[in-house]
């Protein structure tokens, strides 16, 4: 009878475990990928600097056929579409909007949140020039609340994507990739589509970049 009630508290501890994991799929995706960095790990860093601060990423300078268009908050993401950039030789145009999301990680979650739920279309304060030059649009973004900020929606449904192909991409802290990458796709209903790619921050590097450019027939 010892036994028994023994190995009954063992399986009771052990289901209790499993019910409080943290790693549950269905806790939802914030804006998590893109914190800002601390002070201890980022010096005096704040969401969306500029890797090079002599750039302006805001404004395509080139000729080039391909356009790499970005929203970052922290800038996980534009340091994913500075390798594209690197590697195709691609324009540049990071979204930016008109109200700039706060830089304060709790404030900046509840801000998404609303606009999710209440499906709004943020306004952008830049746009893109010369859009007819382009032939191949990559669109990329953080995941926030399991799928594209709103601002993306706003910036989808600004231009003509009518025999434009375009290329997802975007990066996240855990899950939701996938569903981020299908809603670029479903967002640009008229261009054709090339397969996307999501990163996690510690994978953004030029080997992995390269590598998904090279399936996709982008670079050779």
């Amino acid at each position: 009878m010892k036994k028994y009630l023994i190995f009954l508290m063992m399986a009771t501890t052990i289901v209790m475990f499993g019910a409080c994991s943290p790693e549950d799929e269905n806790e939802p995706e914030i804006p998590g990928v893109e914190i800002p960095e601390s002070p201890d790990e980022g010096g005096d860093e704040t969401p969306d600097e500029p890797e090079n601060p002599g750039d302006n990423p805001n404004i395509p300078g080139g000729d080039s056929k391909i356009l790499v268009v970005y929203f970052s908050w922290g800038g996980t993401t534009q340091r994913m579409a500075q390798e594209i950039v690197n590697q195709t030789g691609a324009d540049l145009f990071r979204i930016e909007p008109v109200v700039p999301y706060p830089t304060n990680y709790t404030e900046c979650t509840e801000v998404a949140q609303e606009e999710k739920n209440n499906n709004v279309r943020p306004a952008i304060a830049n746009e893109v020039e010369n859009w007819e030059q382009y032939d191949t649009v990559f669109i990329g973004c953080p995941v926030w609340w399991w799928t594209t900020p709103m601002i993306i929606c706003t910036f989808t449904e600004s231009y003509d994507f009518s025999g434009k192909t375009i290329v997802p991409f975007c990066t996240y802290s855990a899950t939701y990739r996938d569903e981020t990458l299908a809603r670029i796709a479903e967002l640009t209903p008229d261009a054709a589509h090339l397969t996307g790619e999501g990163l996690t921050s510690g994978r953004i590097n030029a080997e992995n970049v390269g590598m998904w450019l090279r399936e996709i027939g982008v670079i050779e």
